[in-house]
């Protein structure tokens, strides 16, 4: 409560008292201004003191801009000249490039142009070898004289650096080769009788290709049927060498090996057994062993199961529970049971039907032993004949 409420709301004297009440009134309200005063007088240096500190603080920071901007100016000139430099590298690591592209499709160019050049000279060196001899010939190793390595891998050497080139390197070539195959026509400014005389040429051109073209392929034919003469040559060679090594006649011509032969190297004659027969040589073993111990153990206890005494039930003494008047003494069931068990345990039918099929199983192999022989004999005659 401040003091001016408390003033009022205090009750008023009477008499006397009234100029000390007002007395006291004025001193509180002097207390009251003289602290108001004080708050001002606080209050107007609080805000000057703000104001310099604000002025401070706009101050720095309108310097940190100023030091900002000019940062970024310096930093955007950097940054221009890192770029240029940046982009003259790049346009002189580009003409580096391209010099070095041009350099090697020169020497490329170069290199394809002697290689064509020295193909040309071998394919008429050898268009008029082979005018004056035989397709081939057949001679002993020696007088082809021994081949290098750098004869025999060249080719696969030549083939794996193919295969490590892009496609555009092999268009490139393809190109610069053919470049070199067919000559570009130039008919430019040329008159009738340039005219003419280029048509003669070109027209001659025309003839001698498709006459080369006409030999390549009777050569061809002529090569095919060469082939085919000495593999015939090469197959009765080796029908030769398979009869002096005991095989058969067409072991060795075939796409595999001959067969495995089931008989010792070491024997003076050749095993004439059929296939069938020389196989069961091999049959047996521990699962045939271990089969047959099985079969005969079950065996075993099936005859002493056949063998066993036949037991049975005791008879009731008297009469036995449930018994119906006009019933025998002993049930139905019982006898059944007892009929069951003397029967054996395997039905007739099903043993007729393993003997049957044993049988078909013998009539099959003794079949296909006829055959065999049959073929053997075939074969010794067609020997004996050749």
């Amino acid at each position: 409560m401040s003091d001016d409420e408390y003033m009022s709301s205090k009750p008023a004297k009477r008499g006397g008292g009234d100029h000390h009440e007002e007395s006291g009134a004025d001193i509180l309200k002097h207390r009251q201004d003289q602290k108001r005063a004080e708050l001002d007088e606080q209050l107007k240096v609080y805000i000057d003191e703000w104001r310099k500190q604000r002025a401070k603080e706009l101050e720095e920071l309108r310097k940190l801009k100023e030091k900002q901007a000019k940062r970024k100016t310096i930093r955007e000139e950097e940054d221009k000249k890192l770029a240029q430099m940046k982009k003259d590298e790049e346009d002189r690591l580009r003409r580096e490039i391209e010099a070095k592209k041009q350099k090697e499709l020169d020497e490329k160019r170069f290199r394809l142009e002697e290689a064509e050049r020295k193909r040309q000279e071998a394919d008429k060196a050898a268009k008029e070898k082979s005018l004056s001899q035989p397709n081939f010939r057949l001679g002993k190793k020696a007088e082809a004289g021994p081949a290098t390595g750098a004869d025999k891998f060249s080719n696969v050497e030549s083939a794996r650096q193919d295969l490590n080139k892009s496609k555009e390197q092999l268009e490139e070539e393809k190109r610069i080769s053919l470049s070199f195959r067919i000559q570009a026509l130039n008919i430019d400014g040329l008159g009738v009788n340039q005219l003419r005389n280029k048509a003669e040429e070109l027209w001659n051109t025309i003839v001698t290709l498709e006459t080369e073209k006409y030999d390549l392929e009777e050569r061809s034919k002529r090569q095919d049927y060469d082939l085919k003469e000495l593999k015939e040559r090469q197959r009765q060679q080796n029908r030769q060498k398979a009869l002096k090594l005991g095989l058969d006649p067409e072991a060795l011509t075939g796409k595999y090996p001959p067969k495995i032969k089931l008989a010792s190297k070491h024997e003076r004659q050749v095993d004439l057994r059929p296939f069938p027969e020389r196989k069961s040589l091999f049959n047996g073993g521990f699962m045939a062993l271990g089969a047959e111990l099985d079969e005969k153990a079950w065996k075993d206890k099936y005859d002493s199961f056949l063998q066993r005494a036949k037991t049975r039930l005791p008879k009731w003494f008297g009469e036995r529970p449930g018994k119906k008047p006009g019933e025998t003494d002993t049930p139905d069931g019982e006898e059944a049971i007892e009929k069951d068990l003397d029967e054996p345990l395997v039905p007739p039918e099903d043993i007729q039907e393993e003997e049957e099929e044993e049988e078909a199983a013998e009539e099959e192999e003794e079949e296909e032993e006829e055959e065999e022989e049959e073929e053997e004999e075939e074969e010794e005659e067609e020997e004996e004949e050749e």
